[in-house]
């Protein structure tokens, strides 16, 4: 009886995800293609709405209790806790608990209002105009409070925890405290010693202007190389860069281009095709469209991509292969320059204003400014209205660095127009989790720069299917990275890979 009804249940959540692909589709198109004049903005929203108001209907469905009762109670389907049954209990019952905690009226509301949000903070941050954003701020922190309040968090939580629990199973603001605040006095000394001791790359490599056409086939030319299907996805332009999976068959990432800043591009892909890859090589054939056949939540995702951007795509064996493409692809544009020129440029520790541009070394910070704003004006310690300033005194204080404009201070990332609070510090774990899980691939596959260097990058392309990819979410974050490395999730493995590279890169060691 209960296969039977295993089977029901399996079937429900995979009719389930085609309407979340769906919504996933109306989204892409949204950022990529999408007309903005007219009524075209407003009707979308209420199209992504409706879809998921249906989502939430199927998602709190009574039967799933009945049916998740009746299955959690077989021991043949739970015995072993990371068997594909087991797993997909474990999270349809989690997403059922979550689900059934809200309204549908809200889901529908949060939905509309984030759509046309989106559009808004797209034309206040290309406008530098904070003041036609904040009411739809406003208006997304109200509906997320109301949401957190229908979740619940533990005592001695606050609000932050219940929307960030959406993200990274059971994550609080104390825990991301836990792990941002160790790292942010080692990073500060590490930047000033590299800054003020240092002998600074050129910069010249981010100052050429090339045409956008050939930076377009470049980046496509090497995220191939790098392991994403161009076959199975696709690769369009946004304001700020995303990936979306709709299918493992059906990819879509987006990037975005500047006349002198072919790093910035070169960067971006790679980070989106980090997410790709993963996405193109979670578990197929009857595990897609269930828990166990999609990838783990947003820490481990990140590290995919932050494994591809940084720990490829910045390493001096990766640009000894990508140097000689330069002249493919740009003439003689860049022949001026040195390999250090190339290698160095793309590894400048700067103290900037923008986190999507942010080098390894102060990545991290933007991060902190960002959790820190973002449990405040969720607590109401922080108004809407004293956001810029908060923003720009913490940017002082952190990265030493002034804010000219609120579109290059809080108006910069498309996170909070979504309603996506308790997110951003999935970043830094990622960053974290990428390093430990870089040095246990170094350990077992040799010398991966050499690697590099000769364009073979399938060897940890691989190396992340057989480990992390093909396994989707049979293994929560903390439990994968012992798994895979054999220790839990530390801070060392990223500090040690900051100090030993960018030393280097400064001359300083």
């Amino acid at each position: 009886m209960s296969n039977t009804t295993y089977e029901q249940l399996i079937d429900h959540h995979r009719r389930m995800e085609l309407l979340v692909s769906t919504t996933y589709l109306l989204a892409w198109d949204q950022e990529t293609l999408m007309p903005r004049g007219g009524g075209a903005v407003e009707y979308r929203a209420r199209q992504m709405a409706q879809l998921a108001r249906l989502t939430h209907e199927r998602r709190t469905d009574p039967r799933i209790a009945d049916w998740l009762a009746a299955c959690e109670s077989d021991t043949e389907l739970t015995v072993d806790p990371t068997s594909p049954s087991a797993v997909n209990l474990r999270e349809i019952r989690r997403d059922y608990n979550r689900a059934t905690r809200l309204p549908g009226d809200l889901v529908e509301q949060f939905t509309q209002t984030s759509a046309m949000a989106k559009n808004a903070w797209a034309q206040a941050r290309q406008d530098d105009d904070y003041e036609a954003f904040e009411p739809w701020l406003k208006k997304l922190i109200d509906l997320s409070r109301r949401k957190a309040e229908c979740y619940g968090w533990q005592d001695g939580g606050e609000i932050w925890d219940a929307l960030a629990d959406g993200y990274e199973p059971d994550i609080t603001a104390a825990t991301a405290e836990a792990v941002l605040t160790p790292l942010r006095d080692p990073l500060v000394e590490l930047i000033d010693e590299l800054i003020v001791r240092g002998a600074e790359p050129s910069d010249r490599f981010n100052e050429i202007i090339v045409p956008l056409d050939a930076q377009r086939a470049f980046v496509r030319d090497v995220v191939s190389h790098i392991g994403f299907d161009l076959e199975r996805g696709r690769l369009a332009e946004s304001v700020h860069p995303f990936c979306i999976p709709f299918h493992r068959d059906d990819v879509r990432l987006t990037t975005r281009f500047h006349a002198n800043m072919l790093n910035d591009a070169l960067g971006s892909t790679l980070h989106e095709s980090g997410h790709g890859v993963y996405n193109q090589n979670t578990p197929a054939g009857e595990h897609i469209g269930t828990p166990f056949g999609s990838a783990i939540r947003l820490s481990i995702h990140e590290s995919q991509s932050r494994m591809i951007e940084n720990h490829v795509g910045r390493s001096e064996g990766f640009w000894r292969w990508c140097a000689p493409k330069l002249r493919e692809y740009f003439g003689g544009a860049y022949d001026a320059l040195s390999f250090d020129d190339l290698y160095g440029g793309a590894n400048r520790v700067q103290r900037g204003l923008i986190r999507v541009e942010a080098d390894e070394a102060t990545y991290n910070l933007h991060i902190i400014v960002r959790f820190e704003l973002e449990r405040a004006l969720l607590s109401g310690d922080l108004s809407t209205g004293d956001l810029p300033e908060a923003w720009r005194q913490r940017y002082r204080k952190y990265l030493g660095v002034d804010v000219p404009t609120d579109a290059l201070g809080c108006l910069q990332d498309i996170h909070w127009a979504q309603g996506a609070f308790g997110y951003f510090p999935t970043y830094t774990l990622g960053n974290l989790y990428a390093a430990q899980f870089y040095d246990a691939a170094a350990a077992e596959l040799g010398d991966l720069q050499s690697q590099f260097a000769r364009g073979e990058f399938e060897p940890l392309v691989d190396w992340l299917h057989r480990n992390i990819h093909q396994h989707g979410m049979r293994y929560p974050a903390p439990a994968l990275c012992e798994h895979v490395t054999g220790k839990p999730l530390s801070s060392e493995p990223l500090l040690n890979h900051l100090r030993t590279k960018l030393r280097s890169i400064y001359q300083l060691s």
